[in-house]
């Protein structure tokens, strides 16, 4: 039997930057392709495994942990693992790259004005009002990647585009 190698894919970037739009392109791709697959979403995961969770910097990181520690029992039972979630830590995404070790960190990249275009929720509004506190890109900060494995610039490239780097990233390393 052909046992697909397990990886996680982290998305992270600015809320509306188009990490989970481009993780769900990119899992409806490897569904085609019958790979095993998972996708977890930050949004969704804050109202289950990470429930109960702020937005302090310790919780942030707690919750990434959580998120992290799911990944890396699916990659090493053969899961394609999409993570989307902010994760605005340089140093928690490197510890989880050498915890889980099968990583690749896409840098979902928008500028703030961009993003605050996109929001369909309102939530850099709210933030810009004083109703959000914490809120990463406006008063809490985002540690931009040093080193990328992927690079999509959503603001310059297409869903498609972004979707191909990291297919073509994938199938680069061996995992598809």
């Amino acid at each position: 039997m052909n046992q697909q190698r397990g990886v996680t894919v982290w998305f992270t970037g600015l809320s509306g930057a188009g990490k989970t739009t481009i993780a769900n392109a990119v899992d409806r791709e490897l569904k085609i392709a019958a790979a095993s697959v998972e996708l977890l979403d930050g949004d969704e995961l804050r109202q289950t495994l990470c429930r109960g969770l702020g937005f302090s910097a310790i919780d942030r990181i707690e919750n990434m942990r959580r998120i992290g520690f799911v990944a890396h029992l699916l990659t090493k039972n053969g899961v394609i693992v999409l993570v989307s979630t902010i994760s605005p830590y340089r140093e928690i995404r490197q510890e989880l790259r050498r915890k889980i070790g099968d990583f690749i960190e896409v840098y979902v990249n928008a500028p703030v004005a961009v993003c605050e275009w996109r929001d369909v929720k309102g939530l850099y509004e709210q933030a810009r009002a004083g109703l959000i506190e914490n809120f990463t890109g406006i008063d809490a900060a985002y540690e931009v990647p040093l080193q990328p494995d992927v690079e999509c610039q959503t603001d310059r490239e297409t869903i498609a585009q972004s979707t191909i780097k990291v297919l073509t990233k994938l199938e680069k390393l061996g995992y598809i």
